[in-house]
């Protein structure tokens, strides 16, 4: 007797999905019963699809008002207006990043998840297609045996015994006994069109599945790539790099959303399977085979018992009968006719086979091989598949989320790259204190005046000749070094203390301040004239 059914419950997530109300292009409801040849079926996980494409436009939506907001607003140029700018710019990408991470570390899992049950399924259904194979050789191997080979030692006995009608009527006897195992043979199922379908919806899966995860891990780089541009262009304050992130941000909010439609259809589709899926086979298979046998092994439990029992009991008792009269020609007949030694022995090797062969296909036959690879089957889809579908779900959403972000963020950081760019330019090139007049001296050190200052040493051969250059003082109005001095410190003052010897520059100067620099740096130099040559 078969063991006790391993019951399959459907998860509570596979319960809930299927709950989820099917409707039609023009809104009607559709039956939620898995049937993917049936149009209206069709036309209901469609309809999921363009949910998420709804939730696609309003998300575009909401981004072209924000933008035109964020662009036609008037703006602010007080310093504590553009600090708290800056401080929600960076807010912004931080949290989007964070959002990002999480997301794709998500659909990692997510993905990894939806993987490893859809290869479960291919590794039952392989498992299965092997039992139905090796069925279907046992039962082939068999019959040739009992058709072809078993006749052929009976002819060549024949002859031998002609003239003993008892052993005449014993060969014919086991002839009888043949041709029912061959009847008996012929009433199990051949599973050669059932084999040829499930390697091809294996074949189908494995290929669909490996472009799946692969375009997965593709996304998930594309997300984590992005990322890394936010970083870099608001570190480098970057327009190009700002530009780009904008860009592959918006196809990657278009992925997200699509990969969101295409999950939520497949992941209802599957549980409306996953909910009855006896029910489906048993309609699918209707015609293939019987329902007897197709329930035995979907049920396997001990209140059915085996369509092939009673083919199989038969098969047993025809070959102990052939045996036992193989036997007796063996003890009697041999000693009279030794040439029929040689054939009795052969039929008694290939009945001894056929006795193995017959316990291999009880074996096979059992449904609690082919039940426990349905049970892993339906663990595979409906458990971790489906599992993983939702994982990719949420990151589908929170990636389309931390997209959305980015993309809002990306205004405020190229405003506040612009106003930052227009405060440099007002400022004095000529100012030693300028942070891009210091970057750019840092670059080419000003070793042109001293090949100038020694050649016009050289040239007039006497140190009275030597006058210092004249000093350059800007005549800029003090309101000037007032606006410098709201752009680096916030409050318009002037240095009253010696430059010399300060650890940094002040944040402004005074015109007599930078005279009087520039007038004690000549003094500096004065020393070293008395060493150039007349």
């Amino acid at each position: 007797m078969p063991a006790a059914r391993v019951e399959y419950i459907a998860p509570w997530w596979v319960v809930w999905l299927h709950s989820v109300p099917h409707l039609g292009l023009r809104l009607q409801r559709v039956d939620s019963t898995f049937n993917p040849r049936e149009e209206s079926y069709q036309e209901s996980l469609l309809f999921l699809g363009l949910v998420a494409a709804v939730c696609l436009g309003l998300n575009l939506i909401f981004l072209v008002v924000y933008l035109v907001c964020v662009c036609c607003c008037r703006q602010d140029d007080t310093v504590q207006t553009k600090q708290r700018n800056s401080c929600c710019v960076t807010w912004m990408a931080v949290v989007a990043g964070l959002i990002c991470c999480a997301a794709v570390g998500v659909g990692f899992y997510g993905n990894s998840e939806t993987n490893d049950g859809v290869y479960q399924l291919i590794y039952s259904v392989d498992n299965a297609n092997h039992t139905f194979s090796a069925i279907d050789a046992l039962v082939s191997r068999t019959t040739q045996k009992m058709k072809v080979d078993l006749e052929q030692y009976l002819d060549r006995l024949s002859e031998i015994f002609a003239t003993r009608g008892d052993y005449i009527q014993t060969l014919k006897f086991v002839r009888q006994m043949a041709s029912s195992i061959i009847a008996q043979l012929s009433g199990v199922p051949v599973w050669r069109d059932i084999t040829a379908q499930l390697t091809e919806l294996a074949d189908q899966t494995g290929y669909v599945e490996y472009y799946r995860w692969l375009s997965y891990l593709l996304l998930f780089v594309l997300d984590l790539v992005i990322c890394l541009i936010a970083c870099l262009g608001l570190a480098k304050r970057s327009k190009c790099l700002l530009a780009l992130m904008l860009c592959c941000g918006m196809l990657a909010l278009l992925l997200s959303w699509a990969s969101l439609a295409a999950d939520t259809a497949a992941a209802v589709g599957t549980s409306d399977f996953c909910v009855a899926p006896d029910t489906f086979i048993l309609n699918m298979t209707e015609g293939q085979l019987s329902t007897e046998v197709t329930r035995y092994y979907l049920y396997c439990s001990q209140s059915v018992s085996s369509p092939f029992q009673q083919a199989l009991t038969t098969f047993q008792r025809s070959l102990t009968t052939m045996q036992i009269q193989v036997a007796g020609l063996l003890q009697f007949a041999v000693p009279l006719f030794p040439t029929a030694e040689k054939d009795l022995l052969r039929i008694q090797l290939l009945l001894n086979s056929t006795e193995s062969s017959l316990h291999q296909l009880t074996a096979l036959l059992d449904c609690r091989g082919l039940h426990k690879d349905y049970l892993d089957a339906l663990a595979g889809v409906c458990y971790d598949g489906i599992e993983g579908l939702l994982y990719l779900g949420l990151f589908s959403l929170l990636a389309a989320l931390a997209f959305s972000t980015m993309i809002c963020a990306g205004p405020r950081a190229w405003k506040h790259f612009t106003t930052r760019g227009r405060d440099y330019e007002d400022i004095d090139d000529d100012d030693p204190f300028n942070p891009q007049a210091r970057r750019i001296a840092a670059h080419n050190p000003p070793r042109g005046p001293l090949h100038s200052f020694c050649s016009y040493s050289s040239g007039l051969g006497s140190q009275t000749s030597l006058q210092p250059p004249a000093q350059t003082i800007s005549n800029a109005p003090v309101s000037e070094y007032m606006n410098q001095a709201m752009l680096f410190g916030g409050n318009p003052r002037y240095e009253n203390m010696p430059l010399i010897g300060r650890g940094s520059p002040p944040p402004t100067y005074s015109p007599s301040m930078r005279a009087t620099y520039l007038s004690v740096a000549d003094e500096h130099l004065w020393p070293y004239r008395n060493e150039l040559p007349a």
